[in-house]
């Protein structure tokens, strides 16, 4: 294990590599329309679900920065999951998906709730055939040769989230040449959030998302969840968990992969404890989420 000196003097090795490593959303993406219309149908249709009361938009609201604002979101029939639902917004960014990394990309992601029990509870032999008696059907075959199919369906939604992103941040602005897009207390916040070692991990075009890390690097924070160690029961992945992104957060609450705090200045606080060992003032950390509400950005949802 590495002790505490070790791990902070890690963080002021890595401050030279990723000290500006923050990158602006780019304006546009590429993704195909078609694929992406018929992914926006099918991210906001219950009949996803097995008993048609849950769409993806149900766990990852699109006005309400792309999650349900839940500590553990609510499935199907009142199913009670165990782990706070991320934002979809900017997820395309992300290097995994999922909290402990298991989809390796957004189609793969898309293919795991419809099958959850706690979430849809669906089979996608069953949605084929439901979604071939419907108007889905001549919709798919104008865009896949193959029809509707369970790669397909996940492939259609995987290309509708690539379009959900959020350019256009006052930090973005900042990042592009504008010095005055951002106030003087914000770049006091951004200065210490790369001073003091956050952007170590939350760096790149989505402030996170890039890598994985222990929950509890210097303090033990009381985590009940083992992270990815239930997906490769690696001792080592004990309590390790994708970096979530930054961006938007200040809509995002609550926050961790538990939910356990909806404030956001508390939360600040517990990350420079556990993560960082390295305890912020009251103005400090009020400076730094000063900075992270820069980096809410502007989403256009394709029509």
């Amino acid at each position: 294990m590495l002790n505490r000196a070790l791990i902070l003097l890690f963080i002021i090795l890595n401050l030279n590599i990723y000290g500006s490593n923050i990158t602006p959303i780019p304006e546009k993406i590429d993704f195909d329309l078609e694929k992406a219309l018929l992914g926006k149908k099918l991210f906001n249709d219950k009949r996803l679900s097995a008993n048609n009361t849950i769409s993806c938009a149900s766990c990852h609201d699109l006005k309400n920065g792309g999650d349900d604002n839940l500590v553990t979101s609510i499935g199907i029939n009142n199913s009670i999951g165990n782990i706070n639902a991320p934002t979809v917004l900017n997820a395309v960014f992300n290097f995994r998906q999922f909290w402990d990394g298991r989809a390796k990309d957004l189609d793969e992601q898309a293919m795991g709730p419809v099958e959850n029990p706690i979430e849809m509870g669906h089979s996608f032999d069953v949605l084929v055939k439901e979604l071939s008696n419907m108007k889905y059907k001549d919709i798919f075959l104008e865009i896949y040769e193959d029809g509707i199919t369970k790669k397909n369906i996940a492939n259609a939604i995987a290309e509708f989230e690539k379009t959900l992103i959020t350019p256009n941040s006052k930090f973005d602005k900042f990042l592009k040449g504008d010095k005055l897009a951002i106030s003087k207390f914000e770049n006091e916040g951004y200065e210490l959030f790369k001073n003091k070692g956050c952007i170590t991990c939350h760096h790149g075009v989505n402030v996170g998302g890039n890598l994985y890390n222990k929950f509890g690097v210097i303090f033990d924070p009381i985590n009940d969840n083992l992270g990815r160690y239930n997906l490769t029961k690696d001792e080592e992945d004990k309590y390790f968990f994708k970096v979530p992104g930054l961006r938007n957060i200040e809509f995002t609450a609550p926050y961790f992969h538990d939910g356990r705090y909806y404030d956001l200045e508390r939360t600040v606080k517990e990350m420079a404890l556990v993560q960082l060992g390295r305890p912020m003032t009251e103005r400090e950390i009020r400076k730094i989420v000063a900075f992270l509400k820069t980096l809410s950005g502007e989403l256009t949802i394709i029509e």
